[in-house]
């Protein structure tokens, strides 16, 4: 394994009072952030919460994909939010959350890029791309209405053999400089406040967000549960945030719960 001059430095607790109305809660372990949250919520926390942590042991991506990381090593947290828009705009939510993670690392990151629904790449323009970010976005049903879980990972300092698997990248070892995760949160954090009034137009976030999604205009495979995989053109992302894909017999649109996978073919 790669050796370290020095120990990881931990986050800064004074830097992370309360930037742009977030009540930021830092824990020094917790199997997960997302569920963590999720409880708070249903114990009748308030929207604004904010809550990281140094190790996350026992955490989840979607279809309960594990995900781990070295402590210390990432950026791993959930924000609970209530949005006060449409039932037809929740969908929209995992969408602006990748889009607001990769606007806050694109001035680290140039070729920094989304695949549909939210995953964040490195070098994706001609290729698969590495992953440097993924998002867990649950609905929970709390005593005073539906909120929202929104769960980001991202990989900051991770070396080649600390990563998940081969098409995975952290920012550390794109930029080839240390990263410093206080300041690196809080970019993060006022991304995703500037932008969540997109949920309130959702044609605009619909332009913006194609803009850097490397799926479309992409032969892919879409790969649905029951081991069915269906071959098709990304053409386009629907109003409700949907994935739409032609074939030689029409279209047809997938929502980012139906599928399993959505990969270049």
């Amino acid at each position: 394994m790669t050796e370290r001059p020095a120990p990881r430095p931990p986050l800064d607790p004074a830097r992370l009072a309360a930037p742009l109305g977030w009540r930021v809660e830092l824990l020094d372990a917790t199997p997960s952030t997302n569920a963590y949250v999720a409880e708070r919520a249903r114990a009748g926390e308030e929207p604004g919460l904010v809550v990281v942590t140094e190790h996350q042991t026992a955490g989840r991506g979607r279809l309960d994909r594990a995900w781990e990381t070295p402590a210390r090593s990432s950026l791993t947290f959930s924000v609970l939010l209530r949005p006060d828009v449409p039932p037809t705009s929740w969908p929209w939510l995992p969408l602006l959350t990748g889009y607001a993670v990769q606007a806050a690392l694109a001035d680290r990151l140039p070729d920094i890029a989304l695949k549909w629904p939210n995953d964040v790449l490195v070098d994706a323009a001609s290729g698969p791309g590495r992953k440097v970010c993924g998002i867990l976005v649950e609905r929970i049903e709390a005593e005073r209405g539906p909120m929202a879980v929104v769960g980001v990972g991202i990989n900051v300092d991770q070396t080649l053999d600390e990563l998940p698997v081969a098409l995975a990248t952290s920012v550390a070892l794109e930029t080839g400089e240390p990263v410093e995760r206080t300041g690196l949160l809080g970019q993060v954090l006022g991304s995703l406040h500037g932008l969540l009034g997109l949920l309130d137009d959702t044609e605009a976030l619909r332009s913006a967000y194609a803009d850097v999604c490397v799926t479309l205009g992409r032969t892919v495979d879409v790969h649905l549960p029951g081991d069915v995989v269906r071959r098709g053109e990304a053409l386009d992302i629907d109003a409700t945030g949907a994935l739409v894909v032609g074939t030689g017999d029409g279209t047809f649109t997938v929502a980012a719960g139906d599928v399993v996978h959505v990969r270049p073919a």
